[in-house]
């Protein structure tokens, strides 16, 4: 019976000892840190978003969807002529309805808004340009995009990494301890980045309010102002690091 209770006694022990690792991945000599920090990128955007369309009104609805159509040919034809191809265009709006209300009471109204993407950088000012002179009298935009965003997003990755590094190096000489090794990288993902193109209610304001006078086109040559600036990507990381003494 004795020696029963000597070898319980043992075991417990030995559990006692023997305890379960640590689920974050420290030793027991080890001080975990974890350490968040941001990254940034500055690119030239390469591709730039239009939305764009035409506003008819005629006395009936064939009328309308008539005028409306020769219209936006024209509008169409005045990008293909600066290089847009048909796949470079989506249809956002189609709508026909009649007005109740204003001075075109009983006519009625067709709009067609389409997406237009352009690649060429430097026809974005005759573009806008060419599609007023064209009858375009809806427009939004543009938005400006850097085509391969996570291309654009790797320097800013790794500052963001060695921004995270630096700052552990700095916390771990303070507390007179050493940088063992990493234990994990985790994405953050991407801030000040702009959304996703699509329709919004700016979108809807313009196009309700186009059949109000519009100021007349620019003269026929001159170019609307565009400068396409730089786009900032931003993106944040969680590191986690195993300090140990020096």
């Amino acid at each position: 019976m004795r020696r029963s209770v000597l070898l319980l006694a043992a075991l417990s022990l030995t559990a006692c000892q023997q305890s379960a690792p640590d689920a974050r991945g420290v030793g027991r000599d080890e001080t975990l840190l974890t350490v968040t920090a941001t990254g940034r990128a500055d690119n030239r955007p390469d591709e730039a978003r239009l939305q764009l369309g035409v506003q008819s009104i005629g006395p009936n609805s064939g009328e309308a969807s008539r005028l409306n159509r020769e219209k936006m040919q024209r509008v169409t034809d005045a990008l293909g002529r600066l290089g847009v191809k048909p796949d470079d265009l989506q249809t956002r709006n189609l709508s026909l309805q009649r007005i109740d209300y204003g001075q075109d009471r009983g006519r009625f109204r067709a709009d067609n808004l389409v997406e237009v993407k352009m690649r060429a950088m430097d026809r974005v000012g005759d573009a806008v340009t060419a599609v007023t002179e064209a009858g375009a009298n809806v427009l939004s935009g543009p938005e400006l995009r850097v085509s391969d965003r996570e291309s654009a997003s790797r320097s800013a990755y790794a500052a963001a990494y060695r921004a995270a590094r630096a700052r552990a190096e700095a916390y771990s000489q303070a507390a007179g301890l050493k940088i063992d090794r990493v234990l994990g990288i985790y994405d953050g993902g991407e801030s000040n980045v702009p959304p996703a193109y699509g329709r919004s209610s700016a979108i809807d304001v313009v196009s309700y309010q186009s059949a109000a006078p519009v100021a007349p086109p620019p003269p026929p040559g001159s170019a609307a102002p565009f400068n396409p600036g730089i786009n900032q990507t931003e993106v944040r990381v969680r590191v986690d690091f195993a300090l140990s003494e020096k």
